[in-house]
């Protein structure tokens, strides 16, 4: 196995487990509209206790996530998250708001009451995917920071610090892009989208159900929209590259030759946008309790090439604006050779917890959730 094999390989692996963190954000979607769709508190309770059996497969996800970027690579892992460190505690503030919102909203000695914990999933509901979305669509807007390589060796540098954010906001700046924003509402729509899909499917209550279509087309109108937007936008915009030397560079229409260069990576894009399309015509035209897998698939395989794209044919995936030069490649961000290639056999053993995930997934849902179960329960949320 070669250098290059082992970056793109490991591109691979960090781009599937984002894709499925993505798909995950169901949780947060169905969150955010527990008072849109939950009336009554018993209701609520419904919502708030489906989606509270899968929260722990998100956060895990964004856990693993962020893991493997580290060990795979560790250059863009300190810049970002060391640079941009309030973007990212934002985001991992409003997953543990999440967590302690489960546990303590029915709990003895809650003097805030179960209506301000669930306001709390819902902010998480909310907030959650958009910045996340944010977070990723910097792949291709790009971050402002500045990569100094020679302070490691400089022994006049005050602190051996390889990078640093070229302003005061550390990641915040990201928002005033408005096509940050775009793409981090069509991730915060999507999950929306997901999280009623899984709620049709879980939860068995006439109310509820009745109420679903109505909000899933509100939800749907807004993410195809921006989705799209954001897509011909990055077709149009210049992207960046980097040459043989490493060099970075502005390239007219970089997305769009990247689409039309690994092609294999576009096609599997349009099959998962027509999945997610045909979902949505399953689900409100057709009143299927069953869309939210074609959905979540078509999810996975949209997401997965689009990340692929901004990091494959020689471009670089997190470009900085404030130093053309200090942008991050998968060449001059990754980990040693030895490091990926230890990795490779550890990855061996993801199928066998992917599969242990789909077992655990199927006997938690081997039934949907009724009132009845919740009210005989004494360990619901």
């Amino acid at each position: 196995m070669t250098y290059t094999f082992l970056q793109h390989y490991w591109c691979f692996i960090v781009s599937l487990l984002g894709a499925l963190l993505v798909f995950l954000l169901f949780v947060q979607g169905a969150n955010s509209v527990v008072f849109s769709l939950g009336r009554t508190p018993e209701e609520r309770r419904l919502l708030v206790n489906s989606t509270g059996r899968k929260w722990e497969f998100t956060f895990t996800t964004l856990v693993t996530f962020g893991g493997a970027f580290f060990a795979s690579f560790p250059l863009f892992y300190s810049t970002s998250f060391g640079g941009a460190y309030w973007l990212w505690m934002l985001i991992l503030f409003t997953f543990v708001l999440q967590a302690v919102s489960y546990e303590f909203q029915n709990k003895l000695g809650n003097f805030l009451g179960p209506r301000t914990f669930q306001w709390f999933l819902v902010l998480n509901g909310l907030l959650g995917p958009l910045l996340l979305g944010g977070a990723v669509a910097t792949f291709f807007e790009g971050s402002n920071f500045v990569i100094e390589k020679s302070n490691l060796i400089d022994a006049g540098a005050v602190t051996p610090i390889i990078s640093r954010w070229a302003n005061a906001s550390h990641g915040l700046d990201a928002l005033l892009n408005p096509w940050v924003l775009v793409f981090g509402l069509a991730v915060m729509f999507l999950a929306r989208v997901l999280g009623i899909l899984y709620l049709m499917n879980n939860v068995c209550d006439a109310a509820i159900r009745q109420r679903c279509p109505s909000r899933l087309l509100g939800a749907a109108v807004p993410f195809v929209i921006l989705f799209v937007g954001f897509l011909v936008h990055l077709l149009l915009k210049d992207g960046f590259a980097y040459d043989d030397s490493g060099a970075i560079y502005m390239e007219p229409n970089k997305y769009l030759h990247n689409m039309i260069d690994l092609w294999y990576l576009t096609l599997l894009m349009l099959i998962g946008v027509a999945l997610v399309l045909y979902a949505l015509y399953s689900a409100i035209v057709q009143q299927s309790d069953k869309a939210i897998w074609p959905a979540g698939i078509g999810t996975v395989l949209t997401v997965l090439p689009l990340l692929l794209l901004s990091a494959w044919n020689h471009t670089a995936y997190y470009p900085s604006t404030a130093d053309l030069q200090s942008s991050l490649t998968l060449e001059n961000s990754c980990s040693s050779y030895f490091t990926l290639n230890t990795m490779f056999y550890v990855s061996l053993l993801v199928p066998f917890v992917l599969a242990y995930i789909v077992y655990c997934w199927h006997k938690i849902d081997s039934r949907k959730i009724t009132r009845e179960e919740i009210a005989a329960d004494g360990h619901a949320y």
